[in-house]
Parts: structure tokens; sequence; C-alpha cells
């Protein structure tokens, strides 16, 4: 059977195949996110939104990232970030600072309770990554994995996971 989907003007026919395929690609990556999401909650209530954004600015020098390259690497709004920042920072894990270079940017910085929130979370992070995905592909599936997803999103050269 063929799917066909209109794309802009043009038509573009999809195979059975070929979008069952896509579909257990949303369907792993649900799956997967919503095991992480409940892990992260129910043991540390914390989003994994928040997780992320506490791990990208562990990350970054000084702990801190301007609030328009956070929701960049977070994949989020920029007023989907700020609402998320304001409920951190509530919780005392993020500030936010002034950028001396631009008076109306702002940093969002990881504080040191959150550095302690994100040191705790962690491990469940990792376990559930280990018992959801790389415990289920053996080194060459995920090389092979790998290989997919840098087709998909090549990364910067020095940054390209191994082939």
């Amino acid at each position: 059977m063929t799917v066909t989907v209109a794309a802009g003007e043009s038509r573009e026919a999809i195979s059975s195949e070929e979008l069952e395929v896509w579909r257990m690609l949303q369907r792993a990556q649900v799956r997967i996110t919503r095991v992480l999401e409940t892990d992260l909650l129910v043991e540390h209530d914390l989003a994994l939104a928040s997780y992320d954004v506490l791990t990208q600015l562990s990350e970054s020098p000084d702990r801190r990232l301007r609030m328009n390259d956070l929701a960049d690497r977070v994949l989020l709004s920029r007023s989907g970030l700020t609402r998320l920042v304001d409920r951190l920072q509530r919780d005392g894990l993020v500030a936010r600072e002034a950028c001396d270079s631009d008076a109306r940017g702002l940093f969002a910085v990881l504080t040191d309770d959150g550095a302690v929130r994100l040191a705790e979370a962690t491990p469940t992070y990792l376990r559930g990554i280990r018992t959801q995905f790389l415990d289920i592909l053996d080194a060459g599936e995920l090389r092979q994995c790998a290989a997919m997803l840098n087709k998909l999103f090549p990364a910067p050269a020095e940054e390209e996971l191994p082939a």
C-alpha cells in the first residue's frame, strides 16, 4: 500500500513500510521520554525539561547561558523557556542575571542548589537511558544508530559520533 501525502504543490508517495518506520521512531522517542520523565518526577520531583535545562547550564562556562541560547539547546520556544526558568528560579535551582553587554539580554545561571539537584537526579536519568535504550541495542546497532542519526542531524566535525 502507498500513502500519498500532499507536500506543498507536489505530491510525494510514502510506502506503508516507510510510514511505519517513521511512526516507530516517534513511538520509541515518546515511550523513552515518558519513562525518563516519570522516573525523574517520582524520584526527584524534577520534570525532564527541567533536568535538560539544569544539564545545559552545568555544561556551560560559568554554569550560565543566555536565555535565547538555552531555548535553542533545550528545544523550547522563548516563552516556554521563560515559564520553565520562572519555576526553576522559584525553586532556587536557577537564577537570572543581566547581561553586561546587552541591557535586554538575560542569562540563566545554575545555582549551587540546582547543581546538587542535578547531581542527585543524574543517576536516575542515566539508568533510564541504559535500560530503555542502550541495553536493548548491541554495540554494532548503536554504531548504526549513530551513523543514521548523524545523517539526519550532522554535527560539527569535532563533535561527530564515531561510525
